[in-house]
């Protein structure tokens, strides 16, 4: 009699018959209107306030969100009735302040509009107070020793750059409103509030030396952000049967399929039609949310695919990358998929990362507006402010290598930063060949005329537009590459808060065009003409960086050998990465920007120190519990059945050797992974053991905590190749991986 069918068969057969789900965009008299008609429903930004509000109230609001002023509360509680008049005309009931605490998520608390007059009769009310602040318990959140446990308040205050927003979820509507979360006495509590300081302090010292090289008349300069990102879309019936999947986002034992991605079939192939229809309805959704995502395709993974949105300011990028990963979680189980972003979810394959393309751009009443500072013009001065602000991009990065490293030190990015997938932990930045040429010419002073504008001329930057269209070959193997007109950080992983890692990258660039202004200053006083002393600087900042640049192949070993060469950290595991948020460079760095205070950089160091310690402990308990409950038992429920096979084979006089051959292979098996095992249990103690001491108990859980998660997993995936089909029950990645 033939073995009733496992939960792992039951699932894979309900995945085959699984219908696709089709859900019609917005339509008029039965024709589907195009996306332009409804973009952006759910929100109320500038461009819908401009019809509603008066004009000085607009007048004012405008100011604070094109020129990062604050908020004029005179005008707030005007804003706040326009906003709920909006708001309750949808349908919504309840509003909360949307915000960023170091959790790497979101975090929201619902109020209601609902209110009472002297008389007791309900009412709706939303006053400029509650648009402008409201007070969550900060004391449950991870502050790094900011706040004690026993110190409740915090608030939230609205970012009015980033528009308001309707959230639709199981038939409910509720109003967010992009906040900052900060503590009692003004310490940043979230991942938002040090972004917008960094943004504040690039800007400022931008426009300082623009001002200087004779760009007058600048208002702003913003940084602009377009994030894209990778994820795994995989059925939620396996998900469901994986604990490892479930308590820790990643497979934590499971032998590598017959086929992996080395047909390399998946990439850019068609796109499965369940997974179209489910990132369509995500595209939905995020469309009537405002964001534009312009692209999506299938990844080099099997089951991986990327979706990426239009360029837009930073802090309004970041906010939009949540609402991406948000609204992909949600609709991907109205398909009966899971999606996963985590940064390995499966050995073997390529990972998840979130590549950020950053760019700086002028915001001015003149003919500067607009202008994007990573981009060559068509003078030679628009050319010689390029590479001004090129070269002090290499600068920040060179200096700062190990600390803009530490931004995308996570548990989750340990498993994808050199996996012959992704950029290595060695910080480098990709120019491009044509660029780099010019780039060597001036370092190496090639350039005899004596003024600026002919040395560009006779090195052929006048015609850097052509750079711009033609880079040479995009190195993807660069975690910090030039791509035209802007830099793509490719090191950030793919479940991570962005905020945090551009926030770094923006200190570094903003210390650099501080020194970098005073150095003209240095020029200007030899009575040097204004480009002439730019040019300089740009001179002996490119030699300065040297080192950092690099046009090879980053995965080489040869890289690595010659990275230490030139005096490149290499920090490969989370703890040492993470370190370098404290180091005496990184301290001075954020007190001479004032981005953060001394304790406000200690706590961000702590909370994802202890956040590496809690991801890793909860995957090696996850995975001592796979063990005891799931893997032995089907082995010995395997073993049990040959044995009880070859006892009735040898009865009827049957020759089982064989059967005993592979019973004994098994219990072999069987016997070292329980010595693994042991070794996987006697870690975890340790580890729990040594909570006091949180640097010691991060070393031991990156060192042999991991090292005994390895040795186990080893044993497992010899097991899964081994027992028999009937009695493995966790979804293998051959079934999860290539849906039928």
């Amino acid at each position: 009699m033939a073995p009733s069918a496992t939960a792992r068969e039951q699932a894979t057969r309900e995945v085959t018959q699984r219908p696709v789900r089709i859900v019609p965009r917005p339509e008029e008299n039965g024709v589907q209107l195009p996306t332009s008609a409804w973009f952006g429903m759910n929100t109320f930004g500038l461009r819908q306030m401009r019809a509603k509000l008066p004009k000085d109230v607009y007048k004012s609001l405008a100011a604070s969100v094109r020129l990062g002023k604050k908020l004029d509360a005179a005008v707030a509680p005007v804003v706040a009735q326009t906003i709920k008049e909006w708001a309750i005309s949808r349908g919504v009931t309840h509003f909360t302040h949307w915000f960023q605490p170091q959790t790497g998520l979101t975090a929201e608390k619902h109020d209601a509009f609902l209110a009472f007059d002297e008389g007791g009769r309900p009412m709706e009310q939303f006053s400029g107070e509650q648009l402008i602040q409201s007070e969550p318990d900060a004391s449950s959140f991870p502050s790094g020793g900011l706040r004690a446990t026993w110190e409740a308040r915090g608030y939230t205050a609205w970012n009015p750059a980033s528009p308001v927003f309707i959230s639709e979820t199981g038939g409910v509507k509720y109003l967010c409103i992009p906040s900052v979360f900060i503590g009692y006495n003004g310490e940043a509590l979230d991942e938002m509030t040090p972004l917008l300081r960094s943004s504040d302090v690039l800007s400022h010292r931008a426009m300082e030396l623009l001002e200087l090289i004779g760009d007058s008349g600048v208002l702003r300069v913003h940084t602009t952000l377009g994030i894209e990102q990778e994820f795994f879309l995989v059925d939620r019936a396996h998900f469901a049967l994986r604990p490892d999947l479930v308590m820790a986002n990643r497979s934590l034992i499971g032998a590598p399929p017959p086929r992996g991605q080395q047909l390399e079939d998946h990439y850019f192939g068609g796109i499965p039609e369940r997974v179209q229809a489910c990132i369509s309805e995500v595209e939905l959704e995020l469309y009537k949310l405002g964001v534009p995502i312009t692209t999506r395709h299938n990844e080099v993974a099997p089951s991986q695919f990327e979706m990426a949105p239009y360029f837009t300011d930073s802090d309004m990028a970041v906010d939009h990358n949540h609402l991406v990963m948000a609204v992909l979680r949600k609709v991907a189980l109205r398909h009966g998929l899971q999606a996963i972003v985590h940064e390995k979810p499966f050995a073997g394959i390529n990972g998840s990362g979130k590549h950020c393309n950053w760019s700086m751009a002028i915001t001015s009443d003149n003919a500067l507006d607009g202008t994007n500072l990573l981009k060559p013009g068509k003078t030679p001065h628009q050319n010689v402010r390029f590479l001004l602000f090129l070269a002090a991009v290499l600068k920040g990065v060179h200096k700062h290598g190990g600390l803009i490293r530490s931004g995308v030190a996570t548990s989750g990015n340990e498993h994808r930063l050199g996996a012959n997938e992704a950029p290595p932990a060695i910080l480098s930045v990709f120019l491009g060949k044509g660029l780099t040429q010019v780039v060597e010419d001036i370092a190496a002073g090639k350039t005899s005329p004596a003024n600026a504008e002919q040395a560009m001329l006779k090195l052929g930057v006048a015609k850097l537009p052509e750079v711009e269209q033609d880079n040479t070959d995009r190195n993807r193997t660069s975690p910090f590459a030039f791509t035209g007109a802007k830099f793509e950080f490719r090191a950030v992983g793919g479940s991570q808060n962005t905020a945090f890692p551009v926030m770094l990258l923006q200190a570094a660039v903003a210390e650099a065009l501080a020194e970098m202004t005073e150095q003209i200053r240095g020029e200007l006083a030899g009575a040097k003409g204004v480009d002439d002393a730019v040019f300089s600087v740009v001179r002996q900042t490119f030699r300065d960086t040297t080192p950092v640049r690099f046009e090879g192949n980053n995965y080489s070993d040869e890289w690595v050998v010659e990275a230490a060469r030139r005096g490149l950290p290499n920090y490969r595991r989370t703890p040492e990465a993470l370190a370098q948020l404290v180091t005496p460079s990184s301290q001075a760095l954020f007190k001479g920007t004032g981005i953060l205070t001394g304790v406000e950089l200690e706590s961000r160091y702590h909370v994802r120190l202890e956040r590496y310690v809690k991801d890793i402990l909860i995957e090696m308990h996850t995975q001592l519990q796979l063990v005891d409950t799931m893997v032995l038992p089907a082995a010995f429920g395997y073993v049990g059945q040959l044995a009880a096979a070859a006892g009735q084979g040898q009865a009827a006089g049957i020759n089982m050797a064989p059967l005993v051959d592979a019973a004994n292979a098994v219990t072999k098996l069987a016997a070292g992974l329980q010595g693994a095992r042991a070794e996987l249990a006697a870690a975890i103690a340790k580890a729990e053991h040594m909570h006091d001491d949180l640097v010691a108990q991060a070393d031991f859980v990156t060192g042999p905590g991991c090292s005994a998660m390895a040795a186990v997993r080893e044993g497992c995936d010899a097991l899964e190749v081994m027992v028999g089909n009937d009695h493995w029950p966790l979804p293998r990645y051959r079934e999860m991986l290539f849906p039928v």
